[in-house]
């Protein structure tokens, strides 16, 4: 598979770009598309207020399921420092790549990790087959963000994008204790901004993977079941 590295992955350089998809277009211009809004969100205080102060934890969550010198995969662009934070788990003897479906997303991280030798950057497909197997795959707050046909799509190809012994870790949002504070404001932020989140707070990730044999499945949640991570691992 041909990968750009961090220095050459302009959005100019990748060939074959995939269409972008018109739920993202739709619903997420806003949030993705608009460099003027890419610069505002991709604040640390934004992110640690969007996540209501969790967004440093929640990565430490993730990345404690990897190790130094592996070959990481993360299937979407995250805002703040994930991207140069997870690099910095597999250190310079293991490799991470970075995808995402819009090119200006890809070209916003490849300046954050402009400095890491051993990340790469790919405009690519989530829902599409990865292409190769990898020790692990990170994703991170991306199936709230789409259609329930594209959760199964996205987890399938994941789940096949692991080798023998590898695992997909997703974190994401989860349906909240019924008195948690927060609960009537997440229903709204789901009802007006988030219309595809609503989907996890009534079924659990696995149930959206078609191709779930072969991997032993945990589940954890935190902060009052707000959010949930789902660790898949395949077996050797």
């Amino acid at each position: 598979m041909s990968t750009a590295s961090a220095k050459d992955a302009t959005p100019e350089a990748v060939a074959g770009n995939p269409a972008i998809p018109d739920y993202l277009v739709d619903t997420y211009t806003w949030a993705y598309v608009r460099p003027q809004n890419i610069r505002f969100l991709d604040r640390g205080i934004v992110v640690e207020s969007i996540l209501w102060g969790n967004g440093r934890y929640l990565m430490d969550w993730a990345f404690c399921e990897f190790a130094p010198g592996q070959d990481i995969m993360q299937p979407a662009s995250v805002y703040g420092p994930f991207s140069r934070r997870l690099a910095n788990v597999v250190g310079p003897e293991g490799s991470l790549e970075v995808r995402d479906i819009q090119p200006v997303q890809v070209e916003h991280t490849r300046v954050k990790v402009a400095d890491c030798k051993h990340v790469t950057l790919k405009v690519a497909d989530a829902s599409q087959p990865v292409g190769r197997e990898f020790d692990g795959i990170c994703c991170f707050f991306l199936l709230h963000e789409v259609p329930d046909d594209w959760k199964t799509r996205i987890i399938n190809a994941l789940l096949a994008g692991v080798r023998p012994g590898g695992k997909v870790v997703f974190v994401d949002y989860h349906r909240p204790a019924t008195l948690h504070p927060l609960r009537p404001i997440m229903m709204a932020v789901n009802r007006f901004l988030e219309p595809y989140a609503d989907a996890l707070w009534k079924r659990d990730i696995r149930s959206f993977a078609t191709r779930d044999e072969g991997f032993t499945w945990t589940k954890e949640t935190c902060f009052g079941g707000l959010y949930q991570k789902v660790v898949a691992v395949r077996a050797e």
